[in-house]
């Protein structure tokens, strides 16, 4: 899922940034000389930590439609641009949410996204692939899928979550950098270089194992966000939308970029199942063949 992977890889940027910054102003040192106080650090961490899950989630709409090209439709220019602009108003308006952003963006896989800092302040933005691959009816159902996301906040969750996986990363980094400058580097201050270097490989190492929470949380709302789609249009076409992609991405020749973003038709378990965003399509299918259309 685009939005997924864009938000954690900019949020990780981020927290490295301001590790980094942290350093520049010798606040690092302060925090850990002679042990440090680890209630003020965790403090501290929390500040940096939803500080930088809260940036990421200001600049999430900048960032997608600068990385994926999006081209927002201010006046539709054709039929297709009319019926997508129409059909995500319509649904929006059902939502009970502003009328979001309606772009397209060039890409021969079948995809889509929502993103934005607030709910009625979104962009809904569908790739070229999945208007030329699907049916009208299939593709309303995938707009709803993404209104369903928009509606029920889930970019403003997940930042909450983010935030907490952020604080305990940059603040467990730092205590094992300073455990590594003072046991291997012999630093009595615990703050040296090697201090600085442990915390960057822990932050990234901690980061990436600690966002599987967020790929967790991720995969719980792709259920809920395809009984919207089931919603604003009906069981039968989110289950035809999931059945094209499934059709579309068979397992040994789905593209690796496509691998990132969980849009995958194969059984997949184990370590692979942690960090993906979505749950594997035959699940999905299945919960929607179980379940009433609620959102």
């Amino acid at each position: 899922m685009k939005r997924i992977v864009l938000f954690i890889a900019t949020n990780i940027a981020v927290l490295l940034v301001l590790s980094v910054i942290v350093r520049l102003f010798g606040l690092d040192p302060y925090l850990t000389a002679r042990g440090g106080n680890l209630t003020g650090l965790l403090i501290f961490a929390a500040v940096i930590g939803f500080g930088g899950a809260f940036i990421s989630l200001a600049i999430s709409k900048w960032m997608a439609k600068r990385s994926m090209g999006v081209k927002v439709i201010t006046e539709p220019a054709n039929a297709t641009e009319q019926w997508l602009f129409e059909t995500v108003r319509r649904q929006s308006h059902a939502a009970g949410i502003n009328m979001p952003e309606v772009g397209i963006f060039d890409s021969p896989q079948p995809n889509a996204f929502a993103t934005g800092a607030r709910r009625n302040a979104a962009l809904v933005a569908v790739s070229t692939g999945l208007l030329s691959s699907m049916k009208k009816e299939e593709v309303e159902a995938v707009l709803g899928h993404e209104i369903g996301h928009v509606a029920n906040g889930d970019m403003v969750t997940l930042t909450l979550i983010q935030g907490v996986v952020n604080t305990f990363v940059f603040f467990l980094a730092r205590v094992i950098g300073n455990i590594v400058d003072r046991a291997v580097f012999r630093n009595e201050n615990g703050g040296g270089m090697g201090y600085f270097v442990t915390v960057i490989a822990a932050q990234i190492v901690l980061g990436i194992l600690a966002n599987t929470i967020v790929m967790w949380f991720s995969r719980q709302r792709e259920f809920r966000a395809d009984q919207a789609g089931a919603q604003f249009s009906s069981r039968d076409n989110m289950i035809g939308a999931l059945e094209a992609l499934k059709r579309g991405h068979e397992p040994n020749a789905m593209p690796a970029q496509m691998q990132a973003f969980g849009i995958n038709s194969g059984a997949v378990s184990g370590l692979k199942k942690l960090f993906m965003s979505h749950p594997p399509l035959d699940e999905r299918i299945a919960a929607l063949r179980n379940t009433t259309t609620q959102i």
